[in-house]
C-alpha cells in the first residue's frame, strides 16, 4: 500500500488534526507513515498544508503532481495547492457548490451538529466514505475513540459519521 495525501486549509480549520488521525490509522495498520506540516501564517488564518505518505517512502515531502488524494478544507485553496495532485487524484473539498471535485458542505453540516470546528472531520469521513483513503471509516473512528481527549470525543465521532453518511447519500 502506498498513498500520498495532501491536506490544505486555513489556520484553525484542523488540517493538523486530520494529519494526526490519518497517521495513527496508518500506524494501526502496521504501515510506514511520514508526515510533514507547513504552518506558515496559520495563526492568522493563513494557508496551511500537511502531507502524509503511507507506505515505503524515503522523504516526507510530496513533489508537485504526485499526490494521490487531496483534502481541501477551504475551496479557495484548490488554486493554491492543487498542483500537488496527480491528474487522476481523488479531490475532496469542503464546498457547497459543484466543481471538478467531490464536494461536501462540511461547514454547514458542522454547524448543524453545533460544532463548526468539526468540518475537518466531516470532510475526512466523506473522503473515507467515498473510498478515497488507504483505510476505511471504521478505523478512523477507532483512532478518534482511542486518541481524542474525552471532552471532544463524542462530537468528533459524530462529525466523522456525518461525513460518511453524506458520502452514502
Amino acid at each position: 500500500m502506498k498513498q500520498q495525501i495532501i491536506i490544505s486549509g486555513l489556520g484553525g480549520q484542523g488540517a493538523l488534526t486530520i494529519t494526526r488521525v490519518l497517521a495513527e490509522a496508518a500506524a494501526a495498520l502496521g504501515l510506514e507513515v511520514l508526515t510533514s506540516e507547513t504552518h506558515g501564517m496559520a495563526q492568522r488564518g493563513g494557508t496551511v498544508i500537511s502531507m502524509i505518505k503511507v507506505g515505503p517512502f524515503r522523504g516526507p515531502l510530496i513533489p508537485a503532481g504526485r499526490a494521490d488524494v487531496g483534502l481541501f478544507l477551504h475551496a479557495k485553496n484548490l488554486g493554491v495547492h492543487r498542483f500537488y495532485l496527480r491528474g487522476d487524484a481523488g479531490v475532496f473539498v469542503n464546498a457547497g457548490v459543484p466543481g471538478n471535485y467531490q464536494g461536501v458542505d462540511a461547514g454547514s453540516l458542522a454547524r448543524q451538529l453545533g460544532a463548526p470546528v468539526a468540518a475537518n472531520l466531516i470532510l475526512l469521513g466523506y473522503a473515507a466514505g467515498k473510498g478515497g483513503l488507504f483505510c476505511e471509516a471504521d478505523l478512523l473512528e477507532q483512532v478518534i475513540r482511542e486518541k481524542t481527549p474525552a471532552r471532544f470525543r463524542e462530537i468528533n465521532l459524530k462529525a466523522l459519521r456525518a461525513g460518511v453518511d453524506a458520502a452514502a447519500a
